[in-house]
């Protein structure tokens, strides 16, 4: 999904680009050359990157384009001082594009040695990624994170570089690194991976990722770090460990409402703007449909695992959110937290009993009195996880019997560079329906 801001604070999505499955998504590329915009994709399974474009933002996007690179993640776009066009790629390594941008005529060269950090920090692993180019007052500068993305939370970091050319050769920072968590105490943790972007009024920020704290749960969250341009031509981030709130961006003008609603009252199918599918097979949205403010979803599989259960992405610490469920005859549905197919929690039923899901297991529990329909709710408190059912549209709560911790379900457990999201799910056999879905944030 795209989102568009016209200050850096208030974001609004504009619309999925991506709509066809080609693998799990790391760091994307978003430029603009020419009067066309190209996103730049790297994928795992199949290890590779893709290439689509559209003439306007909004889409229509074209099919993607395999850029056939199996052994790089995380391709930065940039135009050369002579007009050509590269793709820096994790590594320190570089390929040459066509004019036009969608497709590659050259093999990987190796152009760059990443700065390094002394032998008794504690990091992850070397690992420089994300290679991002900026080209300023005569100055090519290359922003690459190493120390590894999560793992220790020390480990992560931002460093830089320049060349006078694309060419090379490039100078590393004698202030690097630029960006790192040095506490355990910080709010942030494992910071790095950053864009540098010019603000409205001609201000710099840099845009780069974080955990926070104590909430791995909720991924890698953006975070915006103000920028001070040097005389001797380098730059430094003026923001510390942000813990502390910062001056906005100058300039600029708020267009809309931040962010997106996630209660949904299923008028429409927001399928890739809002919900997104776990892991779908290529014909994966024809299980969903809505009519007359219902969402109707085909059953898959037998247990959240195996369903490609529909889910949303939350940045709340503490959230709430509840839904209409009637299923059909030999079917189980229920609300979800889901990490992957191995780590996820939540309540179902089927038209006996409920079932309790946990480190993804699923166990029997005791008998439904609502049979097939009842109205259900999922809060998580800073990760305590409670259930309750209802009879009566909401009206009054039936407390489940079973209670969970699910701070440890993260990628340091896990792997996968995912979050735990909310969602819902439908098994066995028919077609669940759900309808007046709510979310609410606890603050």
């Amino acid at each position: 999904v795209i989102w568009h801001s016209r200050d850096l604070i208030n974001w609004q999505p504009v619309g999925a680009a991506l709509t066809k499955n080609i693998g799990s998504v790391w760091a994307p590329e978003l430029c603009k050359h020419n009067g066309r915009y190209f996103l730049y994709i790297p994928t795992k399974g199949p290890n590779t990157s893709w290439v689509i474009w559209a003439d306007k933002i909004e889409g229509p996007w074209s099919d993607p384009i395999d850029l056939k690179l199996p052994n790089h993640i995380d391709p930065g776009h940039a135009v050369g001082e002579d007009g050509s066009r590269w793709l820096f790629l994790s590594g320190g390594d570089r390929v040459r594009l066509s004019d036009d941008g969608l497709s590659r005529i050259s093999e990987p060269e190796h152009v760059y040695d990443p700065w390094r950090y002394p032998k008794d920090w504690i990091v992850e692993g070397f690992a420089p990624e994300g290679p991002k180019i900026t080209r300023h007052k005569g100055w090519f500068y290359m922003i690459t994170a190493v120390g590894g993305t999560a793992g220790p939370p020390t480990g992560h970091m931002v460093i830089a570089a320049r060349s006078k050319s694309i060419h090379g050769p490039w100078e590393n920072c004698p202030a690097n690194p630029l960006v790192r968590t040095t506490s355990l105490q910080e709010k942030w943790w494992s910071r790095g991976h950053a864009t540098l972007v010019e603000g409205p009024a001609g201000d710099w920020w840099s845009v780069y990722h974080g955990f926070e704290n104590g909430y791995w749960t909720l991924g890698r969250q953006a975070l915006l770090d103000p920028i001070e341009w040097t005389d001797d031509g380098w730059f430094r981030m003026k923001g510390g460990d942000l813990s502390q709130p910062l001056a906005k961006p100058k300039g600029g003008e708020k267009t809309g409402p931040h962010g997106m609603a996630l209660s949904d009252d299923f008028s429409a199918l927001a399928i890739g703007a809002k919900w997104n599918f776990f892991r779908p097979a290529p014909d994966e949205r024809s299980r969903a449909r809505v009519a007359n403010n219902v969402l109707h979803l085909d059953a898959r599989g037998i247990a959240p695992s195996s369903s490609a259960p529909l889910l949303l992405i939350a940045g709340d610490p503490a959230y709430r959110f509840e839904c209409d469920i009637e299923i059909a005859p030999g079917g189980t549905a229920g609300l979800i937290l889901f990490y992957d197919d191995k780590l996820y929690c939540g309540l179902g039923f089927d038209e006996k009993r409920f079932v309790t899901h946990q480190y993804g297991i699923e166990r029997g529990r005791p008998a439904n009195p609502h049979g097939r329909k009842m109205r259900m709710r999922v809060t998580n408190d800073r990760h305590i996880v409670t259930y309750d059912t209802s009879d009566d549209g909401g009206a009054t709560w039936h407390r489940f019997d079973r209670g969970m911790e699910v701070s440890g379900y993260h990628h340091n457990v896990r792997g996968g560079f995912l979050m735990l999201r909310p969602g819902l799910y439908s098994a066995g056999a028919g077609t669940a329906k759900f309808a007046n879905f709510r979310f609410e944030a606890l603050g």
